[in-house]
């Protein structure tokens, strides 16, 4: 499991301003936050470092681009072992459908969501892709009707000792 990184308010206020926009200068950034451009480039560049920031993405809609019916498939590999899942994993990523692969515990191994043009694309992409696996035991198919951001992801709030 990764080290959390030790963040102070400065450095919170910078990743909730980057979060809402990642293209926002560092003169803004540095004017909104209250400190010198340098200051606010050279704290950006540490949690960089620190691998708090991870990159930028773009992100697009898939609709727009014909794959607007999206499913979360749930994915049984049998026998569950390393030397199986690993290249599983690798394959369901390199596929221009996929979206998010997550490995879990519990009776399903994978949950992988994807995009596609419409319920034929998706059985193709089950069947070929998926089922026609040898280590694949079962596919489970559930549509996505309508999906919502959630907030920025920021380390929860400490509480702030009351003096007394």
């Amino acid at each position: 499991m990764a080290e959390s990184v030790v963040l102070d308010p400065v450095d919170l206020h910078l990743l909730r301003l980057l979060q809402n926009d990642a293209q926002a200068t560092y003169r803004d950034l540095a004017a909104r936050v209250g400190v010198a451009p340098s200051t606010c480039l050279d704290r950006v560049a540490r949690l960089r470092r620190a691998g708090v920031i991870l990159g930028h993405q773009l992100r697009l809609d898939p609709a727009k681009l014909g794959r607007g019916l999206e499913a979360l498939l749930s994915v049984q590999v049998r026998p569950h072992r390393r030397e199986l899942v690993g290249p599983f994993v690798e394959r369901i990523r390199a596929l221009p459908e996929s979206r998010t692969v997550f490995h879990l515990t519990g009776p399903d191994d994978s949950l992988v969501h994807v995009a596609v043009a419409d319920m034929a694309d998706l059985q193709r992409l089950v069947l070929d892709e998926f089922t026609s696996r040898r280590e694949v035991a079962r596919v489970e198919t559930r549509l996505i009707f309508q999906q919502w951001d959630c907030g920025p992801l920021l380390p929860p709030a400490t509480p702030i000792a009351e003096s007394g």
